[in-house]
């Protein structure tokens, strides 16, 4: 049995963009650096399999 889908009201939704900028704003007046991303030096094969064929398709991690 499946779960009814939610009701939301209009105003409260936002777009990723509003988000995306949201959040850097955010993080401009609290002054939190930015994170330097993972290094990827202890990948799993798996993963390391993964991300090459993401790059292939043409994505970027």
């Amino acid at each position: 049995m499946g779960s009814a889908t939610s009701k939301t009201d209009d105003e409260n939704v936002i777009t990723l963009e509003e988000l995306a900028a949201y959040i850097a704003l955010r993080r401009e007046e609290l002054s939190l650096p930015d994170l330097p991303r993972n290094s990827g030096k202890r990948r799993t094969e798996s993963k390391k399999a993964l991300l090459k064929t993401i790059k292939e398709l043409g994505g970027e991690w």
